[in-house]
């Protein structure tokens, strides 16, 4: 059975902490670059509400959210989390995940996968890695089946957006036989890349 606690992870330049209100001004200005609350497919919050949003993420019992951290800045760069963790079947997913304009479709993300996965698989000993996101959020999709995540179907009319229309959530998953060659593979795309540059993933 799993046990996820709270910890700190670093890895090729970002750093994970857990999630606090001593985030607040950081994840506001990250979240200002691009002013990603007025896209209507993420959960991004808006400047005032940046309190409340660390809140509810600290308050959820079944969720571990980070701030995402440019080790050589110390600046806040976006938010992930550890969610819907289920111990009895060793499963968990990755999601809340959100990055400043100006790290999106860099070294960031898949820094960040390979972060959470690597604990989730080789430490935490899960059995499977779910991921999730709206219907209509296309590039977040096409990041997921880039990880090399396998498509588990649509959940209609499943949540709320911002704007009071529902959406569908499309689900993904990663089982542990799939977690070698897929840990191959992000190793060898930030390789190819190298650190710092610009990639697709």
């Amino acid at each position: 059975m799993i046990q996820v606690d709270a910890l700190t992870l670093e890895f090729n330049g970002v750093r994970l902490e857990p999630l606090s209100l001593a985030h607040a001004d950081g994840l506001r200005a990250a979240a200002s670059d691009g002013e990603l609350w007025n896209i209507r497919v993420t959960s991004v919050p808006e400047p005032h509400s940046v309190e409340q949003y660390i809140g509810h993420a600290l308050e959820m019992p079944d969720r571990l959210a980070f701030a995402v951290i440019d080790v050589s800045s110390g600046v806040i760069v976006g938010s992930t989390s550890y969610h819907d963790i289920l111990p009895k079947v060793d499963r968990l997913e990755i999601g809340w995940t959100w990055y400043a304009k100006s790290r999106q479709r860099s070294h960031v993300n898949t820094s960040c996968k390979l972060l959470l996965l690597s604990h989730a698989f080789d430490t935490l000993g899960c059995a499977v890695v779910g991921l999730r996101t709206d219907n209509f959020n296309h590039a977040s999709q096409a990041a997921i089946e880039r990880l090399g995540a396998k498509k588990d179907g649509v959940i209609r009319h499943s949540a709320p957006r911002r704007d009071g229309t529902v959406r569908d959530t499309v689900m993904y998953s990663i089982v542990r036989g799939e977690w070698p060659e897929i840990k191959s593979q992000l190793h060898y795309q930030l390789q190819r890349a190298g650190a710092g540059s610009r990639e697709g993933t």
